[in-house]
C-alpha cells in the first residue's frame, strides 16, 4: 500500500483528498505540526508527498528543500497560487508536478497515479528490503551483502523482490510466474526453473548459499532469522 503524506493547512481540503486517495488503497497521514514536518517526513516514509505552498510557520517551498535534503521522494504541489512564477519555483526546488486549486478529485488521482508509476516501478515497494543480512534496493535493482554490491537481472530482481517481501514464507510457483508474466515475457515452468537455478547461482557466488528453498509441491521460501 503507497502511503501519502498530506502537508495541507486546510482541514477540509486535506481530508477530502486522504479520502479520495483511501479509496483508492492508498494509505494517508495529515501534517498535523507544520513546525515540524521533516520530523514527520522521516518517521511516515512516505512514497509520495502533496505539498501546499502557502502553509503556517514556513512555506512548501521551505519544506520541499528540507524533504530533498534526505530523500528523492516524488513531491506534487498542491496549491491555489499557480501562476507560473510559483509554477516555475516549485520546479525548480524539487517538486515533480503542480497541480492548481480548486482540482477535480478524478484528476490529482490521475497525477498521483502516474507520479507513483513512474517512480516505481514494481508495485508498493519501500526503498530498501532486507533479509539474511542482505539489501535489496528497489530504486537500482541491485543487492548489497557484507558490503558488496551485487548486479541483478530484470527477472532476478523480480523473483528476489517478491521472496523478499514474502520472507519466511513460502510463494507458489504460480505467484512467482505471475510475477514474471507482468514484465511481457511468456513465462512456462521451465523458465521460471531455469531463472530460480541462475538466481541461486548468482546469490551463491555472492556468499549467500542456500538462501533460496525448495518446498516440493507448494513452492520456494526465502529464509531469515530478522
Amino acid at each position: 500500500m503507497y502511503r501519502i503524506y498530506i502537508v495541507e493547512d486546510d482541514k477540509g481540503i486535506a481530508e477530502g483528498i486522504g479520502s479520495c486517495l483511501t479509496s483508492w488503497r492508498m494509505d494517508v497521514k495529515y501534517a498535523a505540526d507544520f513546525g515540524r514536518v521533516i520530523d514527520d517526513f522521516e518517521e511516515y516514509r512516505p512514497h509520495l508527498v502533496l505539498l501546499d505552498i502557502k502553509l503556517p510557520f514556513m512555506d512548501g517551498y521551505h519544506w520541499c528543500r528540507e524533504i530533498r535534503k534526505v530523500s528523492d521522494v516524488p513531491i506534487l504541489f498542491i496549491s491555489s497560487a499557480a501562476d507560473n512564477m510559483n509554477i516555475v519555483m516549485a520546479m525548480n526546488m524539487g517538486g515533480d508536478d503542480f497541480i492548481s486549486k480548486p482540482f477535480d478529485q478524478s484528476v490529482l488521482v490521475a497525477k498521483v497515479q502516474a507520479i507513483l508509476r513512474r517512480t516505481y516501478d514494481f508495485g508498493q515497494n519501500d526503498m530498501m528490503i532486507r533479509a539474511a543480512g542482505a539489501v535489496l534496493n528497489t530504486d537500482d535493482n541491485t543487492l548489497t551483502y557484507e558490503g558488496k554490491k551485487i548486479e541483478l537481472s530484470r527477472n532476478e530482481y523480480r523473483i528476489l523482490l517478491v521472496l523478499m517481501k514474502n520472507k519466511n514464507k513460502v510463494v507458489s510457483r504460480e505467484k512467482l510466474m505471475e510475477t514474471l508474466w507482468e514484465t511481457d515475457c511468456y513465462v512456462d515452468e521451465n523458465t521460471l526453473t531455469v531463472n530460480i537455478a541462475r538466481l541461486r547461482k548468482t546469490l551463491e557466488s555472492a556468499g549467500l548459499a542456500n538462501l533460496i528453498k525448495t518446498k516440493f509441491g507448494s513452492g520456494y521460501i526465502l529464509e531469515a532469522e530478522e
